[in-house]
C-alpha cells in the first residue's frame, strides 16, 4: 500500500542541491520514495492517491534521516568522564594492575543487551535512522565480541533501525600506573583472536540477508592496534569491500605514541598499512597539522584525506565537551573531505551537534556568516550516505529510500518560524523528533516506539548506569571509592 505523508515543510532534493517545500506530500511504496510534491503538487498528488494511507504530520519539518556513524552505543561514556582534571581523569582508566590480573565482564550478558537496546532506542528517539555505534569496552574484559553484535544486529532490526556493524578489536589497552603515569598493556594475541572474531561476523552479518544489518570492520583506536592487525584490516576490507570505522587524530597523546611505536604520525600509519581510502571512515579528524597542538599549519595532511576519498566523522558536541576542537571544519570541506557527523557519547542529539558546530565555527572565524550551517545539515544527511557509499540515503527524492524523519515546530517554547531548519537548530534539539520511518516502516509515530517501554528501560538502564559507576573503584590505580571518583556538584544536604 502506498503511504502518503504530509508535512508543512520537507528538506528534499531536486537532483542537484537540498531545497526546503512547503506544504510537501512525500508518496512512499515499500521502502522506495515514489514521489515528493509541493503546494498545489502536494493536493494533486493527495487526490490522486484515494486509497493510500495518509500520515498527516502537521506542523513539522520533515527530513532525511540522520546518519551517526560514531553513535552512542553505551550510557555512562561522557556522563561519568568529561568534568575532572587530567589527573582524575586518568583514574577512570584500567589500573596497570587491573589488566595485567584479568579484567572482568561487569555486566551479565543479559545486562549488555539491555544497555544496548537502551541506546537504541535513544537514538530512534532523536531521529537518528543509520548508526554504526561505537564499542563499550572499558567495562568488559576485553574488547566487544561477534556475539555482542549479534545481539545489537537483532535489536536494531527488531527495532527498525538501520546498522553499520562490527566488533571492536584491540592488541593494547591504555592503562594507569600506581603512580598515576600513562602506560599500556598489551595482548597481541588476543588483538588477533578479536580480528577473528570481526571476520566472522562480516559472514554473519551477510547470512542474515537483512537490509537494515550492514556489517564493517571496526577496531578500536589505532595506537591500540597491532600494525599487523591493522594491514589485515586492510585486506580484508578491499577483499570484502566492506568500510573500516577507525579512531585516529583523535588525541594529541596518539601522535606521540604512534610516532614511537611506529616511527610514524597516524595518517602515516594508516597509509602504511593500507587503510587510507575511500573504505575507511575516520573518527575524529582533529589532531592534523592544521591543529595549533599540533603544527598550527598546512603541510598537506588534509589534502592526504581528500585525495584518498577519506570520510571524516566529527562529532562537534563531544568536541566541545571534552575540549579538543576540529579547527575549523571549512579547511576540510575547502578540501574536498566529506564529511559526516556523530554522536559519540549521550545524548545522541545531532541537532545540539549541529548548533555546536555552527557555533564553534562563527567563533573560529569571528564572522557569523561562517557557521556552516547548510554544510552541517548536509553532513548528518548526504555526507554520511557519501561515507556509507549509499547514495539512496541521506535525501528525500524520487527513488530514494524511505528513511525520513520529522520534527515538530509546535512547541510554543520554540518561539516563531523564520526558516525552518534555522529555527529547530536555533530553538529546538533532537528530542522534538516525533515521526521516524526507515526502510519504509514507521519505527516511530508521535514520539511513541511501538513495543518499547520507556518507563521500564529507563529504570533497567538506571541500574545498569549504577552498576557500572561502581565499578570503577576497583580499576582505580590508586584504589579509591565511587564517592572519590565521582563527587557531587555540591555536597549533599542534610535529610
Amino acid at each position: 500500500m502506498t503511504q502518503l505523508i504530509r508535512a508543512a515543510y520537507a528538506l528534499a532534493h531536486d537532483g542537484r542541491q537540498i531545497v526546503m517545500l512547503r506544504d510537501v506530500a512525500v508518496a512512499v511504496e515499500g521502502p522506495i520514495v515514489v514521489a515528493v510534491a509541493a503546494g498545489n503538487g502536494g493536493r494533486v498528488l493527495l487526490d490522486e492517491s484515494p486509497d493510500a494511507e495518509i500520515i498527516d504530520l502537521g506542523n513539522s519539518l520533515l527530513m532525511p534521516g540522520l546518519i551517526d556513524l560514531d553513535a552512542l552505543g553505551d550510557i555512562d561514556h561522557l556522563n561519568l568522564d568529561s568534568w575532572w582534571t587530567p589527573d582524575h581523569e586518568a583514574r577512570l582508566n584500567w589500573s596497570s594492575a587491573y589488566a595485567a590480573g584479568g579484567a572482568r565482564e561487569v555486566l551479565t550478558a543479559d545486562e549488555r543487551s539491555v544497555l544496548r537496546r537502551y541506546s537504541l532506542v535513544q537514538l530512534i528517539l532523536h531521529g537518528i535512522t543509520s548508526a554504526m555505534p561505537i564499542a563499550t569496552e572499558v567495562h568488559g574484559a576485553w574488547a566487544e565480541t561477534h556475539d555482542d553484535l549479534l545481539d545489537v544486529a537483532r535489536t536494531a532490526s527488531e527495532l527498525g533501525l538501520r546498522t553499520f556493524l562490527g566488533p571492536s578489536y584491540r592488541s593494547a589497552v591504555h592503562t594507569t600506573g600506581s603512580d598515576g603515569s600513562a602506560e599500556m598493556h598489551e595482548d597481541e594475541a588476543r588483538g588477533w583472536d578479536g580480528f577473528r572474531e570481526a571476520v566472522r561476523f562480516l559472514d554473519t552479518a551477510a547470512a542474515l540477508q537483512d537490509p537494515l544489518v550492514s556489517g564493517i570492520l571496526a577496531p578500536c583506536r589505532v595506537e591500540t592496534v597491532a600494525e599487523d592487525v591493522l594491514r589485515a584490516t586492510a585486506k580484508e576490507s578491499a577483499r570484502r569491500g566492506v568500510l573500516v570505522r577507525a579512531h585516529a587524530t583523535q588525541e594529541l597523546s596518539e601522535r606521540a605514541i604512534i610516532r614511537e611505536k611506529h616511527d610514524a604520525t597516524p595518517l602515516e600509519l594508516l597509509e602504511r598499512v593500507g587503510l587510507l581510502n575511500e573504505r575507511l571512515v575516520l573518527a575524529h579528524g582533529v589532531y592534523l597539522d592544521v591543529h595549533p597542538d599540533v603544527l598550527g599549519r598546512d603541510t598537506g595532511e588534509i589534502a592526504r584525506l581528500a585525495a584518498a576519498g577519506v570520510s571524516i566523522v566529527h562529532c562537534p558536541l563531544t568536541n566541545a565537551r571534552y575540549a579538543f576542537l576540529l579547527e575549523r571544519i571549512s579547511q576540510y570541506l575547502d578540501q574536498g573531505v566529506n564529511i559526516a557527523l556523530g554522536t559519540d557519547s549521550f545524548p545522541p542529539d545531532l541537532i545540539r551537534a549541529i548548533d555546536t558546530g555552527v557555533q564553534t565555527a562563527k567563533a573560529q572565524h569571528r564572522d557569523l556568516s561562517m557557521g556552516y550551517l547548510a554544510q552541517y545539515v548536509e553532513a548528518a544527511t548526504m555526507g554520511g550516505a557519501k561515507a556509507l557509499h549509499r547514495a539512496d540515503l541521506g535525501r528525500i527524492a524520487h527513488g530514494a529510500t524511505a528513511d525520513l524523519v520529522a520534527f515538530s515546530l509546535d512547541d510554543f517554547r520554540g518561539g516563531v518560524i523564520d526558516d525552518p531548519m534555522r529555527t529547530l537548530v536555533l530553538s529546538g534539539t533532537a528530542r522534538d523528533a516525533h515521526f521516524s520511518m526507515i526502510n519504509g516502516r514507521v519505527v516511530m509515530r508521535d514520539g511513541v516506539i511501538p513495543g518499547v517501554d520507556l518507563p521500564s528501560l529507563a529504570a533497567a538502564g538506571q541500574r545498569i548506569f549504577d552498576k557500572l559507576r561502581a565499578a570503577y573503584a576497583e580499576r582505580d590505580a590508586l584504589g579509591g571509592r565511587e564517592t572519590d571518583l565521582f563527587p557531587p556538584l555540591f555536597p549533599p544536604g542534610e535529610q
